[in-house]
């Protein structure tokens, strides 16, 4: 109670708890307690007791003490514990101390680590300045070679001017001397080869180089001559721009014509449409035997023959009973077809008239023709049969209809037909030897592969490029192209730096149709550009795996250039390696060189695979690239861009018209005006939007009336809902349902598969559908711009339609499952059979891989010959994309191909199976070899040079491929004596296989070429490689298949259509050069039609003593030469000389040409007593022309000299051979080929006059000069002032020529 008053100090307020007022705080006295008291309430526990005794405090000591005793045990607990804890952190202490110590080691170590980086660091940076150093050195240098190249060509221009001035004043004095009738004589129209340009490759010069251009223009109008052995006809240069050097070309210059003409791309069949053989049989019930007999039992081995060679073999045939229902596709196929096959007995029908018509009568030359006849005594034909073998037999004026007389059984008859068509397929269409072997493991294919050396090419990949660029150029809607086509020029004359060229537009805007037609223009009026074009197909798809697209521009490059030696086949390395082959090449080529890429945004990751397109171009090198506005890479739109506009009213009437047109429809003005204003956004006004709109409606298929049909296409917003529109039309088009069905599910497989689906194929997933329906729906589906047939495939014409059949039937693709199942089974049934083609190597893996199913994949690819099949067609990065998608490395894939490769090694017994294993290991060396992995390919190669030389003979040619490999290995091993002894070892097994000659050989030659040129031996690989260069010219030209031909063939149709016109002068010259062209293709029968025209023409309108006449003469009299006519030749030869004596001054060079081959030509009959005078007149002639000096007068007295030697007139030789062999050494040198002929022909006369150590001494000189002379080597080369057909020994006549057969 008292003690509560200390709680409150004196002067503070205290509220009064009954609620009065505060007032100050006073002193309230306190209560002094006894100490003792206070003492023992300190340790009173609980309340103090009122009442108790004072005895209780005793127990004060008691308590105290049990307190102590408890605080006591408590402290020692708690020192124990902490004692515990002192000695517990010790330890950890002296723990951390020996961890701080490794710590502090480890930081010594990394220190020191540290203080090396930086000085590696320091030096690295020291040699990257240094290196910068050096490349600013190089750059000044550079920049100094540029400043002095740029005054040279100042200079050299500035000399070129003032020489062509020059050569204008002395044309204008010649003129005017030529007009006060003074003959001056000319050397460019020497009969000689003085001038003669040699080429060794398309635009590069040869050794003997002499500055004329072959296919120049002649300096004397219509006197233009080309030379022969019998150097062949005279040419006249046409007025008419002229596509290739077709002026100056004579059969001894063919090799130079093709390797000018050549275009850079392997032989494709011309005779194939689409890769296709397709036979289309045309039979009447009376042999209908023959024919089922004929597709049950032998057509599979054409099949199993054409597949194995990497086509597609087709039967066509239309029943009689509803052939008149298939009227546009009957006449299509027989457009198409390869080969028809009529069969007859006794009767027709309409339909089989009208077909034998179309195949047999009105183009007799387009394809092969085979007519099967069953006769026999019990009946006759009737008189529409007879009429129509009359009229058949009237059209084949060349007697190239196989005509098979059969009076056997129906089974004998099918047989008859085989042999003929397998004769056929193998000869005229394919283009093989007659007896060439048919396994897909036969010298065809290697052949084929030694064409291109070590290079591996896929024909189908380039006639897929060919088919894309020929079908947009035959397409004839210009959609206003021309002032695209302007710019496009405009921009490609622009100086040099350019960056790449975009053409740009929406998807279906032309694109590719403006630059195939661009390309196709180009080529006619730039004949020195090489134009490099790829056409990019639908993504995933091979046409747009971009280091295949980047080899085959690489390919096409090297092969213009004739050599294709040191291409990697890696794929990173192809990539890499592109620009510096481009810019390797450009500085060779004497023109530009445009590289087109349509769509080239299809292309999988294209900014990371094109690199090089941001690369500056050499100067030379244009690119144009199209795109889709969309879809064009940011850092692609700076570039020079042409954008293409949506088309015009104007353009969109023209359009439709011309489908309306071609399907003689007319719509009113009411539908015009309708379509008019639908097509003005920019989603209706494209072209591909346009066209299908026009089809759509106009097409004869539909269902539905033209109003009707008009009305839904209106409907349509746009290009995908227009396709989609297509298909229920086209559908809606068919008889039945199961028809109905079959075209989904063939568009459904197009889609599903990795580059399409081929007719042969689609006939085997639907056994039910017969080929005239499917012919049927091919043709609806290619009308409205749905499908196309490209290398043989059914595909999507656009990625529009594609993109729709995806949305209409594949409910946007989540159904494709379904049916690459449906693909892969049937592939894998192929390969159970042993049957592994391109196609199923082409898409079996590809869809397994679609389909995540490892291992499948993994099993497929361990099949060994669709891992051959890939790699040999050149497609090595995707067989590589394959292995990593499974997870293996190149190590771990080379033991499961020796693991797979031993297990087939087991089972292989006959001659056959072990050829086949020898190739399989070859191919898993080349394989290796080329993934940078030598030491593993090595293994395989050995193999299979054991197995050949065991299994074949040691000097087979196939030993010289397995030596040729294992030399490459050694090559990249830097082993480079062992290399050079393989590669002798194969170039002396192919020379003595093949011949000196042979394609084999010029790859031996090519590749120690190479390897001497890395040993710095670059004499010896100069001479190797010109002669590989001459042999392949060679045999190009033996061959006659790489489009030299095809090219002279379309010149010669474009010059027939010139000469239809009124009789002119110009006609008759452009006669005569179609009868040169003709006689350049060994059609000598065409070349006497058209020289004789030629001849005729000149008669009537120039009168029959014009010169032109007497070339006309001149040409004929080399053709009947040819033909081994002499007589006829003698005649024209002396009728043209006597015109050329009369109309030309006496020392005219065209005289002299006349002169010397007449002389020839009475040499070669016997007649020298007759050739004398007229080489005497020739010599004297060119001493006028050229002086005595010259060596074409040399020439002159070598073969004077060499007619006195054979009518033992020696005396009257020597001097004649001494004054030539002075000549020669003045004017040619001392070692020059000529000297060492001349030498070697007065040895043989000084023999013959008994003089023997002289003839001794001359004829050792002649050999040491041979010896020096690259011709040992590299074949032999003509002199610079050649004179081929000139010269002969004296030992006798040159051989006759032979007619070509």
């Amino acid at each position: 109670m008292g003690t509560a008053s200390s709680l409150v100090s004196p002067g503070e307020v205290i509220e009064d708890a009954y609620g009065g007022e505060g007032g100050e705080a006073c002193e309230i006295p306190v209560e002094v307690k006894p100490k003792a008291r206070l003492l023992r309430s300190s340790f009173r526990r609980g309340p103090r007791v009122i009442g108790a005794s004072f005895k209780s405090t005793g127990s004060v000591d008691l308590e105290y003490a049990a307190e102590y005793e408890r605080l006591r045990k408590e402290y020692e607990i708690f020192r124990v514990s902490k004692n515990n804890e002192i000695s517990s952190m010790q330890k950890k202490e002296a723990k951390l101390d020996e961890e701080n110590k490794r710590l502090r080691a480890e930081l010594q170590a990394l220190q020191k680590t540290y203080q090396k980086i930086l000085r590696e660091k320091e030096s690295a940076l020291e040699a990257k300045y240094q290196a910068m150093e050096r490349a600013a050195t190089f750059e000044h240098d550079r920049d100094k070679v540029k400043r002095q190249f740029k005054i040279f060509r100042e200079t050299k221009e500035k000399e070129i001017q003032d020489l062509l001035r020059a050569k204008r004043d002395l044309e204008a004095k010649l003129q005017q001397l030529q007009a006060q009738g003074i003959q001056v004589y000319d050397p460019d129209d020497s009969d000689s080869d003085d001038n003669r340009t040699t080429v060794t490759a398309a635009g590069t010069q040869c050794e003997y180089w002499t500055g004329g251009v072959l296919g120049s223009e002649p300096s004397m109008g219509s006197m233009m001559q080309l030379q022969q052995t019998f150097r062949g006809p005279e040419f006249a240069h046409s007025l008419i721009d002229v596509e290739g050097p077709f002026a100056n070309v004579s059969r001894d210059d063919w090799d130079a014509a093709v390797a000018s003409l050549l275009q850079v791309s392997p032989h494709v069949s011309q005779a194939l449409w689409s890769n296709t053989v397709r036979c289309y049989l045309i039979s009447t019930q009376e042999t209908k035997a023959e024919l089922d007999i004929f597709i049950k039992k032998h057509s599979p081995m054409l099949r199993r023959l054409c597949e194995g060679l990497g086509h597609f073999y087709l039967n066509v045939s239309f029943p009689e009973e509803n052939a008149g229902s298939y009227t546009l596709e009957r006449k299509q196929e027989i457009e198409r077809s390869s080969v028809c096959v009529l069969l007859l007995k006794s009767a027709v029908t309409s339909s089989v008239v009208e077909d034998c018509e179309e195949a047999f009568v009105k183009n007799p030359d387009g394809h092969p023709l085979v007519l099967y006849l069953r006769t026999g005594e019990d009946h006759a034909l009737t008189g529409p049969t007879r009429q129509l073998l009359e009229r058949v037999n009237a059209a084949d004026k060349a007697a190239k209809v196989k005509v098979v007389d059969h009076s056997g059984s129906p089974e004998e008859g099918a047989a008859l037909i085989y042999a003929q068509l397998e004769k056929v397929i193998k000869q005229e269409l394919l283009g093989l030897e007659a007896g060439d072997v048919d396994s897909k493991d036969s010298g065809i294919e290697e052949g084929r592969e030694e064409d291109s050396g070590d290079v591996l090419w896929d024909l189908h990949d380039e006639q897929e490029q060919i088919e894309a660029y020929q079908q947009a150029c035959s397409t004839t809607s210009q959609l206003g192209f021309q002032k695209y086509i302007d710019r496009l020029n405009d921009m490609i004359a622009a100086p040099p730096p350019t960056p790449p060229l975009l053409v740009s537009g929406g998807p279906g805007s032309g694109k590719s149709l403006l630059l195939s037609k661009w390309i196709e223009l180009q080529q006619k009026h730039s004949p020195n550009t090489l134009f490099l074009y790829h056409f990019v197909g639908r993504p995933l798809s091979t046409s747009s795996e971009p280091v295949l697209i980047i080899k085959r521009l690489t390919v096409k490059l090297l092969q213009h250039f004739w050599s294709i030696s040191g291409l990697s086949m890696e794929p990173s390395k192809i990539l890499e390696e592109f620009p510096r082959w481009l810019e390797r090449l450009s500085a060779r080529h004497q023109g530009n060189i445009i590289i087109i890429i349509d769509s080239i945004d299809q292309i999988q990751q294209a900014e990371r695979h094109m690199k090089w397109l941001i690369d500056p171009l050499p100067v030379n090198v244009r690119v144009v690239v199209s795109v889709n506005v969309e879809t064009c890479p940011q850092a692609w739109r700076l570039w020079p861009t042409l954008h293409l506009d949506p088309l015009s009213p104007r353009e969109v009437r023209s359009v439709v018209n011309a489908e309306c047109q071609g399907m003689e429809l007319k719509l009113t003005k009411d539908q015009e005006k309708k379509l008019e204003r639908h097509c003005r956004s920019a989603s209706t006004c494209n072209a591909l939007y346009v066209t299908l709109l026009a089809r759509m409606t106009t097409s004869s298929k539909s269902c539905w009336s033209l109003e009707r049909s008009l009305e839904q296409c209106l409907l349509c917003q746009d290009t995908m809902s227009l396709y989609r529109l297509a298909l229920k039309m086209t559908l809606n088009s068919l008889s039945s349902d199961r028809e109905r069905n079959i075209m989904r599910e063939m568009l459904c497989l197009v889609c599903a598969s990795h580059n399409g689906v081929s007719e042969s194929e689609v006939l085997d997933l639907f056994p039910e559908l017969e080929l005239p329906v499917l012919s049927a729906m091919l043709y609806s589906l290619n009308r409205l711009c749905i499908v196309t047939l490209g290398c043989g495939l059914v595909r999507f014409q656009h990625l529009q339609a594609w993109e729709a059949v995806r949305l209409e039937f594949l409910s946007g693709g989540s159904s494709s499952a379904a049916y690459r199942e449906k693909l892969i089974h049937y592939f894998s049934q192929q390969l159970s059979q042993d049957r592994v083609t391109w196609r199923v190597a082409d898409e079996l893996p590809w869809l397994l891989q679609q389909q995540e199913d490892r291992t499948k994949l993994q099993l497929s690819l361990l099949n060994l010959f669709v891992s051959q099949n890939l790699y040999k067609r050149g497609h090595f990065s995707e067989l590589l994309a394959y292995w990593q998608y499974v997870g293996k490395d190149k190590s771990s894939m080379a033991n499961e191909y020796f693991d797979s490769l031993k297990h087939y090694e087991k089972s292989c017994e006959s001659e056959d199976s072990m050829t086949r294993l020898a190739n399989l290991y070859e191919t898993l060396g080349r394989f290796l070899k080329d993934l940078g992995l030598p030491s593993q390919a090595v293994a395989p190669l050995q193999r299979s040079l054991e197995i050949r030389e065991t299994a074949l003979d040691p000097d087979h040619p196939s030993v010289a491929r397995s030596l040729h490999q294992l030399a490459g290995v050694y090559v990249q091993w830097r082993k480079y004596g062992n290399a050079e002894q393989l590669y002798k070892q194969a170039l002396e097994i192919s020379e003595n296989a093949y011949g000196a000659e042979h394609a084999s050989v010029a790859r031996e030659l090519e590749s120690l070429a190479l390897l001497y040129q890395k040993q710095n031996k670059y004499e010896q690989a100069e001479k190797l490689r010109k002669r590989s260069v001459r042999i392949r010219q060679k045999t190009a030209r033996q061959k006659g298949h790489m489009y030299g031909f095809t090219l002279l063939r379309r010149r010669a149709l474009q010059l027939e259509e010139l000469t239809l016109g009124k009789d002119s002068a110009d006609c008759a010259k452009t006669l005569n050069e179609l009868g040169v062209l003709y006689y350049l293709q060994n059609n000598l029968e065409a070349a006497k039609v058209f020289l004789t025209r030629s001849l005729e023409m000149r008669q009537r309108v120039l009168g029959p003593d014009h010169p032109d006449c007497a070339q006309s003469l001149n040409n004929l009299a080399a053709l009947h030469t040819e033909r081994r006519e002499y007589e006829t030749a003698e005649d024209m030869y002396e009728r043209a000389l006597d015109i050329r004596k009369k109309a030309l001054s006496p020392d005219h060079p065209s005289l002299a040409y006349t002169l010397k081959h007449l002389a020839m030509l009475y040499k070669r009959r016997g007649k020298l007593e007759k050739a004398v005078p007229l080489y005497e007149l020739s010599l004297e002639i060119r001493e006028k022309s050229f002086g005595p000096k010259h060596p074409s007068v040399a020439t002159a007295l070598v073969n004077l000299a060499v007619i006195y030697c054979q009518l033992k007139k020696h005396s009257d030789a020597l001097p004649l051979y001494e004054q030539a062999l002075k000549v020669y050494e003045d004017s040619l040198g001392r070692s020059h080929p000529r000297v060492g002929e001349t030498l070697k022909n007065l040895a043989v006369l000084s023999y013959e006059e008994g003089d023997f150590e002289k003839a001794a001494e001359l004829y050792k000189r002649a050999m040491e000069i041979k010896e020096a002379e690259p011709s040992l080597v590299c074949g032999n080369a003509p002199s610079r002032h050649s004179s081929s057909g000139d010269t002969f020994s004296v030992r006798g006549p040159a051989p006759l020529p032979h007619a070509p057969r």
